[in-house]
């Protein structure tokens, strides 16, 4: 992280769009080092280290794919209807033995090894079986229901390349080829504090204008299902002259600490002084909505990130701004969050050189194009919002409004990219 020390971004100067913020992490921020060997059973949600290669074919051997009859597909009468006799029988996991007999079928499963000779399977439910003989119908084309060796993964070939989450699909392709276990990057250790005097943690009896810590509960879950071990540290008072050191003491140990609250100007907002006396702020404020003051800076060698206090902030800033710092630190590839079109069945306005997140739901119109319907509230406190939504709509920069029947995108929750 000692890449990171360039402050020009710092709070005397514009507004970053997020596109420069996620440049800027990927221009000053190494990958950490670490990695490890891991068995297929404890590889979900990891980090590929190394392109894996496959140590086979894939299928490893040609086979049929259906249950019936394998023959040669030169043993059969043009356009006519072919009686062969039925010699041998191959369920799957047989080896076939001595060399095919012309003019012959062989009964076969499923899975199991094409007889020497055979290119072409008959479906069982397509033939007659008569005794010791099948008669083939007519129309079949020359290997038809067999798989060929290799014709899904090639021996050699990378089945999953380096920097991928790893996902059940990509385990059960790494045991087919042959591998027990893969090289993952090491998990990040994420330090998360919540930060004011009015916080009291979920539960406990509730003072007078106090309120229950939230944003830490929906911090730590989220990171947890990004992939990072999460150190939760409670609440930060308060304190100007507390914080720094508490910062410091969270840097040990941890690649990253992230804190809600208390980054905005408020007399009362203490954070972003105690990032600049314990070490070094690198950016602060975008030019997003909900989530403008969200600041960046280095305690020590390990990242700072400080999210605002209001709860829908924080999750759209997780997403968009500290997403792209996790996949960077923890050598990911970050591929562009999947979302779709929908039509717009309300009115907004906003301000231009800002990009805003608009919670929204999804419906089917009346002529079965997929809608997106606001929700009735904005405010950034408005917690509800994220669970009676279905998304968030996205408005660029450029964009000063949106008039019903105009398209936008939409990225669904829970955004798990």
């Amino acid at each position: 992280m000692a890449q990171l020390t360039d402050d020009c971004f710092a709070f005397g100067g514009p507004l970053l769009t997020v596109e420069e913020a996620a440049a800027l992490v990927a221009a000053r921020v190494p990958v950490l080092a670490g990695t490890e060997t891991v068995s297929l059973m404890q590889a979900d949600g990891r980090i590929a280290a190394t392109d894996v290669v496959a140590g086979l074919d894939l299928p490893p051997f040609d086979n049929s794919a259906v249950d019936g009859y394998a023959v040669r597909f030169a043993d059969l009468a043009p356009g006519a209807e072919t009686v062969l006799p039925v010699r041998g029988r191959l369920p799957a996991g047989a080896v076939p033995e001595g060399a095919a007999l012309a003019g012959t079928a062989a009964r076969i499963f499923t899975g199991a090894p094409m007889p020497p000779g055979a290119d072409t399977v008959f479906m069982q439910e397509d033939v007659r079986r008569a005794g010791d003989a099948v008669a083939l119908p007519a129309g079949l084309k020359a290997g038809a229901n067999r798989r060929l060796a290799g014709e899904d993964v090639a021996r050699g070939s990378v089945v999953i390349p380096a920097g991928r989450r790893l996902t059940p699909p990509d385990l059960a392709l790494a045991a087919a080829t042959g591998h027990a276990g893969l090289a993952v990057r090491r998990r990040l250790r994420v330090a998360v504090f919540s930060t004011g005097d009015e916080l009291a943690e979920p539960g406990a009896a509730l003072r007078p204008g106090a309120i229950h810590d939230s944003n830490r509960v929906l911090l730590v879950a989220l990171l947890r299902r990004l992939g990072a071990e999460v150190s939760d540290l409670g609440i930060l008072r308060d304190d100007p002259a507390l914080l720094p050191e508490r910062l410091r003491a969270a840097a040990a140990g941890h690649d990253l600490i992230l804190t809600s609250g208390g980054v905005s100007t408020g007399e009362e907002d203490h954070v972003k002084a105690a990032v600049e006396a314990a070490g070094r702020l690198v950016f602060w404020r975008l030019a997003i909505k909900p989530g403008r003051p969200v600041a960046m800076g280095l305690i020590g060698d390990t990242a700072f990130v400080g999210l605002p206090g209001n709860p829908v902030a924080v999750y759209v800033t997780l997403l968009f701004v500290v997403r792209p710092l996790l996949a960077r630190l923890g050598g990911a590839t970050l591929d562009p969050p999947p979302s779709q079109p929908a039509r717009a069945a309300f009115r907004y306005r906003k301000k231009a050189g800002r990009r805003e997140y608009v919670r929204v739901s999804l419906r089917r119109g009346a002529d079965g194009v997929v809608e997106a319907v606001k929700f009735p509230r904005d405010g950034a406190g408005v917690l509800s919002s994220l669970t009676g939504s279905d998304g968030l709509a996205e408005l660029p920069e450029a964009v000063t409004g949106v008039e019903e029947g105009e398209w936008v995108e939409v990225y669904r929750h829970p955004l798990l990219w």
